[in-house]
């Protein structure tokens, strides 16, 4: 096999440079159907992905799962029974309790330390719910369909507001 020359360099760069035409279009949907069969998208991973990417500040405060109630996860355990769940990062804790209100909403109670006047959104893939703690961190949100969902909390610091972002939980 001959290494490429500059000729063959020249006529590359002109043919990338050039539109896509009707062969290249059907070049490309042939990859794309052969792909599609062979290794195809997993179910919801596209929405999954769009729902990682709304992170809307490059300073924002990862909290991390410290602990998780798995509880209603054992074989003699009820689907029904409510899960707690805790995240911590530098500067907040926070604990939510998930009870489950039918098959496909659930009651979300939290509290957050230190935690007045906290400001809190529940990012859904669909919709975002806020609300604000009360004087002791204590926050609801009532009806919350199941799915992917994940928090933001927006704690006071002077003038601004620093944000605490929860890892990705399934409701």
């Amino acid at each position: 096999m001959n290494a490429p020359d500059d000729r063959d360099t020249e006529l590359e760069l002109q043919l990338a440079g050039q539109p896509l035409d009707d062969t290249d279009l059907a070049l490309l949907a042939a990859l794309q159907a052969a792909y599609a069969e062979a290794d195809p998208v997993p179910v919801g991973l596209v929405e999954r992905l769009q729902f990682e990417i709304t992170l809307d500040a490059l300073n924002t405060e990862l909290a991390t799962l410290t602990q998780l109630d798995l509880s209603g996860a054992g074989a003699r355990g009820s689907t029904e029974e409510a899960r707690t769940i805790t995240f911590t990062s530098d500067s907040l804790t926070t604990m939510v309790t998930l009870t489950p209100l039918g098959t496909d909403t659930v009651r979300v109670d939290g509290w957050a330390v230190p935690g007045a006047d906290i400001r809190i959104e529940i990012l859904l893939a669909s919709a975002t719910r806020e609300t604000t703690a009360d004087e002791d961190g204590r926050f609801v949100f009532d009806e919350v369909p199941t799915g992917l969902a994940k928090f933001a909390l927006y704690v006071p610091r002077g003038d601004e507001f620093a944000t605490v972002l929860s890892p990705t939980i399934e409701l």
